[in-house]
């Protein structure tokens, strides 16, 4: 049989626990100092478009203060990017105002530096300073990637591939819109390529390659090697129903490509094989 004791002998006890937890001294409460970040990015692309355009890389603190807050950070280049040359930033700190958690480094890219196609990465790194801020370990440094507008000599033949809707054509008449697409690329030398275009004429002819050079970025060409095997050449003519189309350059007409346009301007002459080419020249020009 269980027995049961009377309530005011039970609070006692409970009264004593309550008085020895009240008699406890609090924690003391810590108080982190203030840090530095990239305000929790790791680096960004700047694209030097204009003679005073410039890039502001974000840095915060932790929290705000009733003081200024200085902030000092070091800049490098393993591409070889030179201060005053290259890039033009204001001494190695800023000053974040009181009150306010965020500010920003302001680098200033030299236009004549990368308007020939120079690319450079800045590496960013937050300093510690002496009896002050100090940067948050995990956000320490921000890398910048400098470039300058769109360079027609930088070419990345990947970067042709897909669709290309609004294509249009002129072989004795003009034809289209229609779409076309580079389906394979392939890298001949460091400048040079060659790509297959897909769905010429429109009339489901075999795909047709050409030879891109960029030598001289400003007198690029697209070039199609003479090749056979292309189709039915009597899609051209019924005359030739059943024969193969032939494909050569077209004699002192070499076409031309933009890789910041995403265009090519392609020339070409049509032939039966074994038998010759057409008098009239053949356009294509492909466009995004």
């Amino acid at each position: 049989m269980r027995t049961y004791q009377p309530i005011r002998n039970l609070l006692l006890p409970m009264l004593v626990i309550a008085m020895v937890a009240g008699c406890q001294k609090p924690d003391a409460v810590t108080i982190p100092p203030v840090q530095s970040h990239f305000t929790f990015k790791d680096g960004g692309t700047y694209e030097v478009l204009t003679a005073n355009s410039r890039f502001a890389v974000p840095v915060g603190i932790t929290t705000t203060q009733t003081t200024p807050t200085v902030v000092e950070f070091t800049i490098t280049s393993p591409t070889g990017a030179v201060a005053g040359t290259h890039y033009t930033v204001a001494g190695n700190s800023i000053t974040i105002p009181a009150g306010q958690a965020i500010g920003s480094i302001n680098i200033l890219g030299s236009l004549a530096a990368y308007s020939s196609g120079r690319r450079d990465t800045l590496v960013i790194t937050l300093a510690t300073k002496a009896g002050g801020v100090s940067p948050i370990i995990t956000n320490t440094t921000y890398r910048l990637a400098l470039r300058g507008p769109c360079f027609e000599g930088d070419v990345t033949l990947s970067a042709f591939l897909g669709s290309y809707k609004n294509t249009n054509e002129d072989f004795g008449g003009p034809y289209g819109p229609y779409t076309t697409t580079i389906s394979a690329v392939r890298q001949l030398t460091p400048t040079t390529g060659e790509i297959t275009v897909t769905n010429i004429f429109d009339y489901g002819w075999n795909p047709i390659k050409f030879v891109l050079d960029w030598t001289n970025p400003a007198a690029r060409t697209a070039i199609p090697p003479q090749q056979s095997g292309i189709g039915n050449a009597g899609t051209i003519s019924s005359t030739y129903a059943g024969r193969d189309i032939s494909v050569r350059p077209l004699a002192g007409q070499p076409g031309t490509f933009s890789i910041c346009k995403q265009t090519l301007n392609l020339t070409m002459q049509l032939g039966v094989t074994g038998l010759g080419f057409f008098g009239t020249p053949y356009y294509v020009n492909m466009a995004r």
